[in-house]
């Protein structure tokens, strides 16, 4: 392989982003509606002093990413993009993310109820630990708070640019729920999502991440057009486990169906259950693989051979060998 001329790398970096510093009118500055493009060659390219990508909740949200977060009804959508918002805005942690500082954040909801909104806020911020250190570090656009008469429709330009007037130091975006914030035509129509699509990755480009939550349709997938998903760095599925009883309350499993970067244990599906004591929010998670684990270690203590384990916990009789190998590994079995 040859090498590089080194000299190719020696020259001042260029402004990040640019291809030429001089080179900065927009598509919207110029006078016929002409779109202006830049091209930049690919060893300039390798030279920009681009910052290093950072994260807004570590691992699942890097900084000016895109993601979704989806379930079908009263599963919990709502409290995991509160509770993932408000560790974003305050340093702090949620289910099993983290945030490595405080970013602004503006919330926009658009069906809730005020009153069950405010009681989901003060319990989810009774029980956090940190708290952001300027109360402007979370914003909440309600849309049960507008004046009466007032309806947003994020596929029209001048809603989206209502909006953008409210994002001046905002790093995340939160819009719950596409549902009743976006009405572009179709659901199942992709021509109806590009006009969305369009002005996330502008917003993008102004630094700012989006986590779209949405409803699952009757399948168990987003509902809609799969389009949606194609920009997306994270996808997060909640879903009720198999055993899951009305009783409980808020038990759901967590899934990255999409997760660029991500690999290892953080990939890993886990499930997560709330209890309210004296009103705060109190979450435990439980890795599922571990639960598995402990089923495997049952049933093999009760003198089931792997073929019948594997079908009474549908899953391989490959994967009960290795899962009975690392039990007893761990002298469990």
């Amino acid at each position: 392989m040859l090498n590089p001329d080194p000299s190719l790398y020696t020259v001042e970096h260029l402004q990040p982003g640019l291809a030429n510093p001089s080179q900065t009118r927009s598509a919207r500055d110029a006078p016929d509606g002409s779109i202006h493009l830049t091209t930049i060659s690919l060893s300039e390219f390798v030279r920009l002093d681009l910052p290093k990508r950072e994260y807004i909740l570590s691992p699942i949200l890097p900084a000016r990413s895109l993601a979704m977060l989806y379930a079908g009804r009263g599963i919990g959508k709502t409290r995991v993009g509160m509770g993932l918002a408000y560790a974003v805005a305050s340093g702090g942690d949620f289910l099993r993310w983290r945030a490595p500082k405080q970013r602004r954040v503006l919330y926009m909801d658009g069906e809730m109820p005020a009153e069950l909104m405010q009681e989901r806020a003060l319990a989810l911020m009774m029980a956090s630990t940190c708290h952001p250190s300027d109360q402007s570090y979370f914003q909440l656009l309600a849309m049960d708070r507008q004046e009466p008469g007032t309806s947003l429709n994020l596929a029209r330009p001048e809603h989206q640019a209502a909006i953008e007037v409210k994002l001046d130091g905002v790093e995340l975006l939160v819009l719950d729920n596409l549902s009743t914030l976006v009405n572009g035509g179709r659901e199942n129509d992709a021509e109806s999502w590009d006009t969305v699509q369009s002005w996330l990755l502008q917003l993008r480009r102004r630094g700012v991440s989006v986590l779209l939550v949405h409803h699952a349709g009757r399948g168990g997938e987003a509902r809609g057009t799969s389009k949606r998903e194609d920009v997306l760095d994270t996808v997060i599925n909640l879903k009720r486990p198999d055993d899951y009883d009305p009783e409980e309350g808020a038990r759901f499993e967590v899934h990255l169906t999409k997760a660029r970067g991500i690999a290892g244990d953080d990939a890993l599906p886990f499930e997560a259950k709330l209890q309210v004591i004296d009103g705060r929010d109190l979450w435990t998670c439980t890795t599922l693989r571990d639960r598995e684990m402990d089923e495997v270690e049952r049933l093999s203590r009760e003198g089931m051979v792997v073929r019948d384990i594997g079908q009474e916990l549908n899953i391989s009789k490959s994967k009960v060998s290795r899962l009975q190998t690392k039990l007893r590994a761990e002298g469990r079995l």
